[in-house]
């Protein structure tokens, strides 16, 4: 821990519970936690593909604030649509062009996505896609799988993921047991559970939602039968398929799940990149479906700053640079990355499983393939903590969690890959029991 760091994280912890505005930024997964010792570096700027600290050590960024930023730290593009944005004003709390602009990008890019509402998290993407569903099908009852992670909403804190997994909590105090029954769980990738869950309540499921590829547990990919069979179990009983794409929209494809899977979702559920590195989110679907949110229906959801113009113009501004050409540039780096890390594990006899769908990637410290959340947690947790506090200190930053995936961005570029692979590759040794 240096030296300006330790002393902002004292003050941070004072006034923040432990000292920080989301838990696993805290470093709990990799030691610390918010009480001192291996608490998180402060940051104070980035540019490109790169990250400061407030005591000036620099780092290469692959959590790019947990996804948002696929154009990398401050790009150009994106600073120069707020800077024109902001001359005219930050809020109005009235519909503005931008908006429009930008949901008609998005809805270009999606044409399973008819028409959508922007809102300002993702967790109140969810709840409100959930919401639809309900008010659609008069049911309660929801499906998701163990480990994913669908924002903090009550009801998606049933064996979820993301900082939940990486805290150790299987659910959350505050949550009413009422609520909490109103939501089943399947094993991810395992359909036959998922098919077992859904028909004996096929009278009271609203909606199957789902991240098409988890990035909370940890980065695991969907087997091939597995998202349509999800579709066809949906349409069999009567619920509404909801992808959750908040991490995985404008990433593992131009157009999302729906393009590289060649699956529709009733609903979807965005978020990061659809707001450039700015507070944006959005749930969307079907026009039928949508229709049912207020004033244009009777089903009510509302925010004071969503829509906000700077969001919009930043998010409008990531989506226009980012072409299929470019989506396909980092998508071919980040394979590199990955084949690079295998082949140093290999090397260093390290067992290691790790995969990537277009700037979307992860690993683990286990030799077999992830397929669901049991067997992420089956993987070596303390490799993973050795190969993080290795890989900081040679300037390389990755999420601090081993539950977490990671990313690249446009301005993440040949230098930065060899630079990360030769570092990492040193770290992967350091990490040896």
């Amino acid at each position: 821990m240096t030296t300006c760091s330790a002393a902002l994280m004292r003050r941070a912890r004072a006034v923040m519970p432990g000292g920080v505005s989301s838990p696993v930024r805290a470093f709990g997964g990799v030691g610390g936690g918010g009480s001192g010792g291996d608490d998180p570096f402060v940051v104070a700027r980035g540019e490109g593909a790169r990250i400061w600290d407030v005591d000036g050590r620099e780092y290469i960024d692959y959590v790019l604030s947990w996804g948002p930023l696929v154009l990398g730290h401050a790009a150009p593009a994106v600073l120069d649509a707020l800077h024109d944005t902001m001359a005219r004003g930050t809020s109005f709390g009235i519909p503005t062009e931008l908006e429009t602009r930008l949901a008609e990008a998005i809805v270009q890019r999606m044409p399973q996505v008819e028409m959508l509402r922007f809102v300002s998290s993702g967790t109140e993407a969810t709840m409100s896609a959930v919401r639809v569903a309900r008010a659609s099908t008069g049911r309660d009852a929801i499906l998701k799988f163990d480990g994913c992670y669908h924002g903090h909403a009550d009801g998606f804190l049933v064996r979820a993921g993301s900082g939940v997994a990486t805290l150790g909590l299987p659910n959350s105090p505050g949550v009413p047991a009422a609520l909490a029954e109103l939501t089943l769980v399947a094993p991810y990738n395992d359909i036959e559970a998922a098919a077992r869950i859904a028909r004996s309540h096929e009278g009271r499921l609203a909606a199957i939602i789902v991240e098409p590829v988890v990035g909370n547990a940890g980065f695991i990919a969907p087997d091939p039968a597995f998202l349509p069979a999800l579709r066809a179990l949906a349409d069999e009983v009567g619920a509404l398929l909801i992808f959750d794409e908040v991490m995985t929209g404008f990433r593992i494809a131009p157009g999302g799940a729906g393009e590289r899977f060649g699956v529709t979702a009733d609903l979807t559920t965005l978020g990061k990149v659809i707001g450039g590195g700015l507070p944006a989110a959005a749930y969307g679907g079907r026009r039928d479906l949508m229709m049912l949110v207020a004033p244009a229906g009777p089903v009510y959801q509302a925010g004071t700053l969503s829509g906000n113009p700077l969001a919009m113009a930043a998010g409008l501004a990531t989506l226009r640079a980012l072409t299929p050409e470019l989506h396909d540039r980092i998508a071919r780096r980040t394979a590199r990355l990955v084949g690079g890390l295998r082949e140093s594990a290999a090397r260093h006899g390290v067992p290691f499983t790790a995969d990537s769908a277009g700037s979307m990637w992860g690993f683990f410290f286990r030799a077999e393939p992830v397929r669901n959340y049991a067997d992420a947690l089956g993987s070596d947790v303390a490799a993973f903590r050795r190969f993080f506090h290795a890989a900081l200190a040679r300037g390389v930053y990755l999420a601090p969690s081993p539950f977490e995936a990671a990313f690249l961005s446009a301005a993440h570029g040949d230098a930065e890959i060899e630079t990360t692979l030769d570092r990492l590759d040193d770290a992967l040794g350091a990490a040896r029991s």
